[in-house]
């Protein structure tokens, strides 16, 4: 069976940076870069919308680790962060040695119905097709507790800052250097998916948000909430 293009991406990208830098700056290229910067405004947007001790999060497109970094010299919570790559869970476990780290290669998330308080997905949405997306946020409503929150970062056209990054893309398309795919998702989609969904949007997040640190993710936030 064919895998899916996001594996075959990161797959290649990853091992490009490993042959290319120490691991330290790969582990942090591969995830954006800024490592900890990152990891910290990501653990305060979730302490932000919710994220208590105590509470059950999943952490989708985990990466290397930047936000379990934070949150496990920060916060007494259950943590499982699920990715692609198995070098970046290595390097993620190294970071957080007493999180749990999947593996996983599916449009599925791999925990029960109902167990789930928080779920994250940074950087994530915007690597994928937007049915891909869907399909992973029917997976959140499934494994979400009632009351729980999906909280994940988005490109859009009518944030002037995310304009670069589709000039970029543009541009390694038409020279076919593009090393993954960037995704555009505009508001009205995103209520139009928790509309079907039966998700509530408690709440997005301009990407040029000083008061939220938005600015320096340089992604928009949205707050889905699956009804209590």
């Amino acid at each position: 069976m064919a895998q899916f293009h996001f594996v075959e991406d990161y797959e290649k990208l990853v091992a490009r940076l490993v042959q290319t830098y120490p691991i330290d700056e790969a582990m942090s290229y591969a995830v954006g870069g800024s490592y900890e910067l990152f990891g910290q405004i990501e653990a305060h947007l979730l302490g932000r919308v919710g994220l208590e001790d105590g509470m059950r999060l999943v952490d989708l497109g985990c990466g290397s680790g930047r936000l379990a970094s934070v949150l496990h010299s920060s916060r007494k919570i259950s943590y499982a962060g699920i990715d692609i790559v198995q070098q970046l869970l290595d390097y993620a476990k190294s970071k957080a040695p007493k999180y749990e780290f999947i593996l996983h290669r599916d449009l599925s998330i791999p925990q029960p119905d109902g167990s789930t308080d928080m779920i994250s997905a940074f950087s994530l949405f915007t690597h994928l097709l937007h049915a891909e997306t869907y399909l992973y946020l029917e997976e959140c409503k499934r494994i979400l507790k009632p009351g729980g929150r999906i909280v994940f970062s988005f490109l859009e056209f009518a944030e002037p800052a995310h304009w670069d990054t589709f000039i970029h893309t543009k541009t390694t398309t038409k020279e076919r250097t593009a090393d993954h795919l960037n995704t555009f998702i505009e508001r009205g989609a995103i209520a139009t998916w928790a509309a079907r969904l039966g998700l509530l949007v408690d709440e997005i997040i301009s990407a040029g948000c000083p008061i939220w640190n938005t600015h320096a993710l340089g992604q928009s936030i949205v707050v889905l909430r699956k009804p209590a």
